[in-house]
């Protein structure tokens, strides 16, 4: 797979290396993270952050590694650090390369050696493994690195009285048990040494600029050492929940080297050939888990922090798991959901990793049937969709008569419901930042689909069919009065009832009418399909997605940044989404009449990611931008259905691969 590499113009300041993050997966939702300069600046960074079986959530177990040479009275420390009113070590300034191919290789040059770090971990484990080539070109030189941990969930910092450590040492490695409940090991070819102390006040940037706790404190326990012969050494240093203190190098590199091969058998089973496609295909694989407790297969909606979300994991799976052929997976994962449907509602999550669901949506039950739509389209299984059939009609049922949360259709075949359970559910304490109670011009477009895929998919099953073409003909009969804006010749967002019962329709330019364009199953006549795809491309259109606002609304929000409150009243008031251009992608090619104008028009937009695979979360794409250019990343790092989106996009609408 291609790779992506940066030299030392990259990260000549500190300020310049943190805005490069990295990450990397291992298959349960844990991770290994930080910028490309090894400085944490989230409570979220670390180089083993777990997932532990039948414990919800994540935890940061190992934070960093402090690597530093010396030989006679020189010392070459590259780690670093940000502390109050500086940064100490600056080992970026040794820092001459970083590569991800396919994971991250950094190459430091202080003095006489040359240290090539990689980082990974192995799939289905909670384990990070770093590996270590080190040429010395003089006699003499000692090698020492430090372990820094800690033991805590990864949304939260400690101070060094709130927590300790006992350890178990041998000359290879230390088994710690941490106050609050944890065992992790730390195995090594170097000896180690035990000396525990705190590091005190370390400071993270990018959550200082949240308005969130910033600073802490990590342990060090001890120090693994070795001296460098002439020539190159290689050493290892893995963390893991399980037991590790017979690990070897040879097996660490075979760990590598399986772990490489994983990546690349996931593009050999794509099929894909095309080098930017690749690239997505790469981009896929972290978000793909399996919940730690139960063992089934998931999806994390983003990263750092998020964890498997309904309506992501839907609007996510043919990017992620359908143009990848990991079929079985995606089976499991909407088997999973069918499980846990309740009165025809998916779950909107679950909030902590392995945590119990939330019902408070709308669209994840709908999108749920167009994605098992999409999923037959790409594998004909029958008995799958036999398997989940009752689910499709209990969604419906519910729908129909009514359900939990104010959802239900009224007289005039459309849906209505309560407060805040579209995807722009956006709150500051109970105030609602896009208030959308009442009925939403998406939420009808994808009842109509759903109805029309229940029915393609029943006659397929042998079953009868007729009340959903019923509903469905309903629905058609009203929408476009219901919802179309004579003034803007496109939707209105909101049809909702103020205090007196009296109607109320939301004009507000947003970017949810685009999916009465692009779904399967549509509506409108092809002149206002057309008007809608014009209005959104003049109004919300950026190289990186779709404004939600359009930039002449009051509530017009141009930056993401800021504390939560901040954050939270721009997020669906302006702040662009990447996501929403796969639907605008298929839209306008739809609308173009599939020219080949279009497809080039389309391949540019889409290409022009390609510039964020280098920027923000590096090799992947960040869940938002700001409204206004330069339009800055922001959000999660590396988010589900930003990179499923522009894939699938890219795969079935411009290179026209698709069932």
């Amino acid at each position: 797979m291609s790779g992506i590499r940066f030299g030392a113009d990259s990260f000549s300041t500190y300020e310049e290396g943190i805005k490069k993050e990295w990450i990397v997966g291992n298959g349960l939702g844990g991770y290994a993270s930080s910028t490309v300069i090894g400085a944490g600046t989230r409570t979220y960074h670390g180089l083993l952050v777990a997932a532990p079986e039948n414990s919800p959530g994540r935890f940061v177990l190992l934070s960093s590694l402090d690597e530093e040479i010396s030989i006679n009275k020189e010392v070459y420390r590259l780690a670093t650090h940000k502390y109050p009113g500086t940064v100490f070590p600056s080992g970026f300034s040794y820092l001459s390369k970083f590569i991800l191919v396919p994971f991250p290789l950094w190459v430091y040059q202080p003095g006489d050696f040359t240290i090539k770090k990689k980082v990974f971990m192995t799939h289905n484990s909670n384990t990070t493994c770093i590996l270590y080539d080190i040429k010395s070109r003089r006699e003499g030189a000692l090698l020492r690195i430090f372990p820094l941990v800690n033991s805590r969930n990864f949304h939260y910092t400690v101070r060094s009285g709130e927590l300790s450590f006992t350890q178990k040492t041998d000359p290879e490695g230390v088994k710690l048990q941490s106050s609050n409940g944890f065992t992790f090991s730390l195995s090594s070819n170097l000896q180690y040494h035990s000396d525990p102390k705190w590091y005190y006040n370390f400071e993270y940037d990018a959550e200082k600029q949240r308005g969130l706790n910033f600073q802490e404190d990590n342990f060090n326990p001890g120090y693994f050492e070795s001296k460098l012969k002439l020539g190159t050494s290689h050493f290892f240093i893995a963390a893991s929940t399980e037991d590790i203190s017979s690990l070897t190098l040879e097996q660490v590199e075979e760990f590598y080297t399986r772990e490489t091969y994983r990546q690349n058998l996931l593009a050999f089973n794509s099929r894909l050939t095309e080098p930017f496609a690749l690239k997505l295909l790469r981009a896929t694989d972290p978000f793909i888990v399996k919940n730690p407790s139960s063992g089934e297969s998931t999806v994390i909606a983003g990263y750092h922090w998020f964890s498997d979300w309904g309506r992501d994991t839907m609007i996510s799976m043919p990017g992620l798991l359908l143009i990848p052929r990991r079929f079985e997976e995606a089976k499991f994962i909407l088997k999973n959901f069918s499980r846990n449907c309740k009165k025809g509602l998916i779950p909107n999550a679950f909030l902590a990793l392995g945590g119990d669901p939330i019902y408070n949506t709308v669209d994840a039950s709908l999108w749920f049937i167009h994605t098992v739509g999409r999923y037959f389209a790409y594998t004909k299984d029958f008995l799958f969709l036999s398997d989940v059939w009752d689910t499709v009609e209990n969604i419906i049922e519910n729908y129909r008569k009514g359900t939990d949360f104010g959802i239900g259709m009224d007289s005039d075949y459309l849906i209505r419901q309560g407060p805040q359970l579209t995807w722009m559910d956006a709150k500051i304490g109970e105030q609602a930042v896009t208030p959308r109670a009442g009925k939403a011009c998406e939420i009808n477009a994808l009842w109509y689909n759903a109805l029309k895929t229940a029915s393609n998919l029943g006659t397929y099953l042998g079953k009868n069919i007729s009340s959903y073409e019923i509903l469905a003909a309903g629905v058609a009969s009203n929408f476009e009065s219901v919802f179309w804006n004579p003034e803007t010749n496109c939707l209105f967002d909101l049809v909702s009832q103020d205090k007196a019962g009296n109607e109320v329709k939301d004009p507000a330019i947003r970017p949810n009418q685009i999916f009465a364009v692009a779904l399967p199953y549509t509506i409108l006549s092809p002149e206002k399909e057309k008007a809608i795809v014009n209005r959104v491309e003049k109004d919300l259109l950026t190289p990186f997605g779709l404004r939600t606002l359009s930039s002449d609304h009051p509530a017009y929000k141009g930056h993401y940044q800021g504390d939560a409150a901040a954050r939270d009243a721009a997020y669906h008031n302006g702040t662009v989404w990447p996501w929403l251009l796969g639907a605008y992608v298929k839209a306008y090619r739809k609308v173009h009449n599939y020219s080949k104008e279009s497809l080039e028009n389309m391949r540019a937009l889409l290409q022009g990611f390609d510039i964020n695979l280098e920027t923000a979360g590096i090799g992947t794409i960040s869940e938002v931008f700001d409204g206004d250019y330069p339009y800055t990343p922001g959000g999660c790092i590396a988010q589900a259905w930003s990179v499923a989106e522009i894939l699938r996009a890219y795969v079935e609408d411009v290179l026209g691969i698709k069932p």
